[in-house]
Formats: C-alpha cells, sequence, structure tokens
C-alpha cells in the first residue's frame, strides 16, 4: 500500500461554506485522494503533530487566521513543518499555509501593502517554472482562485520563485527539492470561489471592490487543480525511488 498523505487543516471555511465541508475534505476531492490515501490533523484545535516518517508528503491547508498572529499552534507547526523540510518531507502550503512554510523556513509574511486579492485571478508563470514538476509544461499564464489579505513578502533564501500574479509578486515558490507554497487554492472550484465572494460582500465593498463583477468573474481554473494532483504525483514518485 501506498503511505498516506497527512493534511494539516490550519482553518475552516467561512461558515456559508462549510456545509460543502472542510478545507481537508476539498483537498482530497481536487487531488483524486481516497478518504483512506489522507490522515488529518486539525493543528489550529489543537490535534497533536504526528512524528514527520511515514507520510507520502504533507500538505497544509488555508486558514482565516494571520500568520503574524503568532498562535502557539501556528509557531508549533511551523518549527515542525521546518523540520520535515530540511528532512526532505514533500510539503505543499496552500494560502495561509504558503505563509507558514514561508515564515518556517526564514521568509517574511505580512499585510499585502495593497490590500486584499479575490476571485479568479491571472497567475503568470516565471522562467524557473519551466524546470519546476509541479509547474512545468502549465501554460505562461492560467487561472487560479485566490483569496487572502496576506502575502509572503520576502521568500525564504535559497527559495525558487515559480509564479506571480499582477497583485502578487510570491504566488508561488519552491524551497529545495521538494517543498512548494502556493497563495492560490488548487482545490477551490467555482462554487467554493462564488460563495466566498458572496460571503466578503461588505469587505470588498468596503474596500473600493466590486463584489458583483468579482462574482462574475470567476471561472474554472484546471492548470491551477493539475499543480495539486501533480504535488501528490511527485511525492509518491519520490518516496517510491527513496
Amino acid at each position: 500500500m501506498n503511505p498516506p498523505f497527512l493534511i494539516l487543516e490550519t482553518g475552516q471555511p467561512v461558515a456559508s461554506m462549510r456545509r460543502h465541508g472542510g478545507f481537508p475534505h476539498w483537498i482530497r476531492t481536487a487531488a483524486a485522494l481516497g478518504r483512506d490515501a489522507a490522515v488529518v490533523v486539525d493543528v489550529e484545535r489543537g490535534q497533536p503533530l504526528p512524528t514527520h516518517d511515514g507520510w507520502a508528503g504533507v500538505i497544509v491547508t488555508g486558514s482565516g487566521a494571520m500568520v503574524t498572529d503568532r498562535h502557539d499552534w501556528s509557531e508549533t507547526t511551523a518549527v515542525w513543518l521546518r523540520e520535515a523540510a530540511h528532512g526532505g518531507l514533500p510539503l505543499l502550503g496552500i494560502c495561509y499555509g504558503h505563509q507558514l512554510i514561508a515564515h518556517a523556513l526564514g521568509g517574511e509574511v505580512g499585510w499585502h501593502p495593497d490590500g486584499r486579492e479575490m476571485g479568479t485571478v491571472e497567475v503568470q508563470r516565471l522562467a524557473p517554472a519551466n524546470d519546476d514538476p509541479l509547474f512545468s509544461g502549465l501554460p505562461d499564464r492560467f487561472a487560479a482562485q485566490a483569496t487572502h489579505l496576506q502575502s509572503v513578502l520576502r521568500v525564504p533564501e535559497g527559495a525558487t520563485l515559480l509564479a506571480r500574479s499582477a497583485h502578487d509578486p510570491v504566488h508561488a515558490f519552491r524551497w529545495g527539492d521538494a517543498v512548494w507554497g502556493v497563495q492560490f487554492h488548487p482545490e477551490f472550484s467555482t462554487v467554493h470561489m462564488r460563495g466566498y465572494v458572496r460571503a466578503r460582500h461588505a469587505a470588498l465593498r468596503g474596500e473600493g471592490l466590486c463584489p458583483v463583477a468579482t462574482e462574475r468573474g470567476v471561472s474554472a481554473t484546471p492548470h491551477a487543480r493539475r499543480v495539486l494532483r501533480r504535488f501528490v504525483r511527485h511525492a509518491r514518485g519520490a518516496r517510491a525511488s527513496s
């Protein structure tokens, strides 16, 4: 049997979207992982972190929390992730997870100076992505779902920038050979993204953004989803060859 993936749950979806399940369910569905192919540990709610051994790879979810709040559970998870990264365990961080991995490895996370990025956005691959296991062969520009207020302001030393958007210069990075962070949500469907936009209507209007136009602009993001599925395949392949 293949070893399972570990999903570190760092938060819950907005209340109106919880009827569709939590982030781990969305990730399993998007990654085509069976229920027995992944183990979920809810670190935000205090579940203890396991040992680093016996996992095909680790996926860190998004969250409504902020990395800069330095919650005890978040800082403890950051230490665990730093040790896992240096130990060669394949890691993929999504949104909050992307930021937390960057923080764990010595990068800088903070409030984006231009505020919120939300909706279906265009992500541009950078030249180093041409040789990356997760991003090579994707279109130079592809659609992805995004919703965040904080960003990776400085990547960890030695990290490789892989993708950006017009809003955020760090939409994806790789550290070493087996650690990735993506600011976008490869697990979000159009249903998830539209639900998030509706939940943030008042905030968007208050920030001078048009929630109606943002919702109308939501579209499918198959190439972003491929990044998640490629991570699963790459992690399994790395495990099989080790």
